[in-house]
């Protein structure tokens, strides 16, 4: 891979670095003025809570792939970016496009999808 598509995805895994940042910052502060809200009611308990529960499992998905991001930049700035972590093969140029922070070709994906890759 030339340094021109390095510098493409590097640019494209930063923006998306900020925009989870900015998103698990947003959620967390969500989280927190749900606690604060004192309400008396069982049944805006129950609201609070479940709001809470989806607010934890929406961050933990975004803190995810916020280390995946990561993991792929790392990858940039060793050259190693834009090939398979499992069969070190390239992996297609639409795939890093459509999810630049993919550590797996498509076959290794699959396989890794039905538990028979190791990480």
């Amino acid at each position: 891979m030339d340094s021109k598509k390095f510098d493409h995805f590097r640019k494209k895994l930063m923006e998306k670095k900020e925009e989870l940042f900015q998103t698990v910052s947003k959620t967390e502060q969500y989280g927190r003025e749900a606690d604060e809200d004192s309400t008396q009611d069982i049944a805006d308990k129950a609201a609070n809570s479940y709001t809470k529960e989806f607010l934890f499992s929406q961050s933990s998905n975004e803190r995810f792939i916020l280390q995946l991001v990561n993991e792929a930049l790392a990858r940039v700035e060793k050259g190693t970016f834009g090939y398979c972590i499992s069969c070190e093969n390239e992996i297609q140029q639409k795939r890093l496009e459509a999810v630049p922070w993919t550590r797996h070709c498509i076959s290794c994906q699959e396989m890794q999808e039905q538990g028979l890759l190791e990480e």
